[in-house]
């Protein structure tokens, strides 16, 4: 058995969309293959300190929310940036993927300086980009397709080191224009896509799993296949919402 360490990175703070949903579909994926998962809630004031963790995971909240946690992520930079560095994967969700870049500028024209696990850039656009979404992605050689909601007023652009998690089948993305969503880099992957997310995506949900436990045991992992029918059910019905929403 082995055990992943999970980061939950301020969750009093960063909850709006239920996304606390995705540690338990991780932890419960753990549990059913005879492994386990500790959990350790980081808030502000907190330290975080990279070889304590296989995974960090990060949710969504509004600006102010966003605002409030920016002066202690950015303490928090230089460890996070060294834990992705070093192979630990990271989930971070709506908000998240904009704190995870460059910097993210806000309606009022207030800049936030994000802790630069990925190559990208958010400012605040006029149109509310909302609805269900799916996607095509590719991740670790497979190809599979993300489905989600998405609800976000942010137009995050990609630099050169990121690439998308996936090119947008039906809903928006990342932005009014370019049809991708999502960004990855290392282990890290950011994305807007919540609901939350993972239940309704056990292939995305065990490719995180796979990246914690090669983390944790230094070795190559494979995970046996579990009956994931009702999850997957969801997942289509979600497709469909989301071809509905054309």
């Amino acid at each position: 058995m082995t055990e992943i360490r999970i980061c939950h990175l301020y969750p009093d703070n960063m909850n709006i969309y239920g996304d606390r949903g995705n540690i338990a579909v991780l932890a419960k994926r753990l549990e059913w293959r005879g492994h386990s998962a500790s959990v350790t809630k980081v808030g502000i004031g907190d330290p975080f300190i990279p070889n304590n963790f296989d995974l960090c995971y990060l949710g969504g909240g509004q600006d102010k929310d966003q605002n409030l946690i920016a002066m202690d992520l950015e303490e928090k930079s230089a460890a996070i940036r060294s834990a992705a560095d070093d192979g630990v994967a990271f989930l971070w969700v709506c908000g998240g993927i904009q704190l995870a870049g460059k910097r993210y500028v806000d309606a009022s024209g207030s800049e936030l300086k994000g802790v630069g696990i990925l190559d990208l850039e958010t400012i605040a656009g006029e149109e509310r980009l909302i609805g269900d979404i799916s996607v095509s992605a590719q991740l670790n050689g497979d190809n599979f397709t993300v489905v989600g909601y998405e609800n976000h007023i942010g137009q995050t652009y990609l630099g050169s080191d990121s690439r998308p998690l996936g090119q947008v089948l039906d809903g928006y993305g990342n932005n009014s224009d370019e049809g991708i969503e999502g960004a990855v880099q290392q282990r890290v992957i950011g994305t807007y896509l919540h609901g939350p997310l993972l239940p309704k995506n056990p292939k995305l949900a065990d490719l995180i799993l796979i990246w914690s436990l090669e983390h944790k045991t230094s070795q190559s992992f494979t995970l046996e296949s579990l009956n994931d029918s009702f999850s997957n059910f969801a997942h289509m019905q979600a497709i469909g919402r989301a071809r509905l929403n054309r």
